[in-house]
């Protein structure tokens, strides 16, 4: 909520810079990337391919970039995505995580400073990793 409340308010001292954010959701399983929000074309959200840019590093390639407003926007592309996710029963749990996810939050600020138009991003990746459910021996 703060992160959409300061940028409600405007950065301080101008108010003339624009905030934008947008998401994306990846699933790694069986060492194949797939974007878990896209559902319109579901044969291809499977094998997504990871780059590397020159500047900006590793990105995989045509992972959808969804824009939100708010809080509840993020919240319910969640919740999508985590119903596109692999999961399988173990011992310990019945909807186990089998993959690794990352949910990634991309945030802009674009505004003039002294006549010259300077953009900030911040990003924020969420990860999952999946866990082994193996107990250690001493766990009651």
């Amino acid at each position: 909520r703060g992160l959409f409340g300061s940028a409600e308010g405007g950065a301080p001292g101008n108010n003339d810079a624009e905030f934008k954010a947008h998401v994306s959701y990846l699933e790694i399983y069986n060492e194949r990337v797939r974007d878990l929000m896209e559902l319109k074309r579901p044969e291809k959200k499977h094998n997504l391919r990871v780059r590397e840019h020159p500047v900006r590093g590793p990105y995989v390639e045509n992972l959808i970039k969804h824009p939100v407003h708010q809080l509840e926007d993020i919240m319910h592309l969640i919740k999508i995505g985590n119903k596109q996710r692999t999961t399988a029963a173990t011992l310990m749990n019945d909807v186990s995580s089998r993959s690794h996810a990352i949910f990634t939050i991309n945030f802009v600020c674009a505004k003039f400073e002294d006549g010259v138009p300077c953009e900030t991003t911040s990003k924020i990746n969420l990860v999952d990793l999946a866990g082994s459910e193996r107990v250690d021996v001493g766990f009651n």
